[in-house]
């Protein structure tokens, strides 16, 4: 731990949805990085099989196994097709965007007239006054009084989530009550980029 200053900054009170995601690729006709073919150039070596537009994608593994059995490249994996090939986000346009990398998320924000919070800007916002409390909402239950306060994974991770929670992978944004700033989602749910 270590103590940093910051100034006053604006944060979106939720993760950038999928309606917000399209709606910036209609206007600027973007194509995300998973969306491009790899440069073999950037990544020597790799397998030509390996050398398509994709993402990584999880899978619960039957057993414990290494990390490399949980996430597996997936060709045609990206924001639109979150699962691969004939997956979709139709009844999902307000789930938060995913399969965005550090580029996508930057061009993003400067087109959204934003920028990535630093990672101190988030952990200010995150803590929401509770230093030093385990949770961001006080305290140091996941769900206090029975009541899941951010979409995380219970169960025996990684092999079974029983979604106590309501949800099996990702939620809607703003399921979760918001924090004390009007912020939701910065526990729990995806992961978000910082700008370092």
């Amino acid at each position: 731990m270590h103590q940093v200053t910051i100034d006053g900054f604006w944060m979106d009170t939720h993760e950038v949805t999928n309606a917000q995601f399209a709606k910036f690729v209609n206007e600027t006709s973007y194509v995300t990085v998973a969306e491009r073919v790899p440069n073999p150039d950037e990544i020597p070596g790799a397998p030509p099989e390996m050398l398509k537009p994709g993402s990584s994608t999880f899978t619960a593994p039957t057993q414990g196994g290494q990390i490399t059995s949980w996430w597996s490249y997936t060709p045609g994996a990206n924001w639109k097709q979150p699962s691969g090939p004939g997956s979709d986000i139709v009844g999902k346009e307000f789930y938060p965007v995913v399969h965005i990398a550090f580029e996508d998320a930057q061009t993003y924000a400067e087109w959204a007239g934003r920028e990535l919070p630093t990672e101190a800007q988030y952990e200010f916002v995150a803590r929401n006054m509770k230093e030093k409390e385990i949770f961001s909402w006080g305290g140091e239950e996941v769900a206090p009084n029975g009541k899941y306060m951010a979409n995380t994974w219970q169960g025996f991770f990684p092999i079974k989530n029983s979604n106590e929670d309501g949800y099996a992978g990702a939620a809607p944004v703003g399921c979760f009550q918001a924090n004390e700033y009007g912020a939701y989602d910065l526990i729990g749910n995806v992961w978000e980029w910082t700008a370092n």
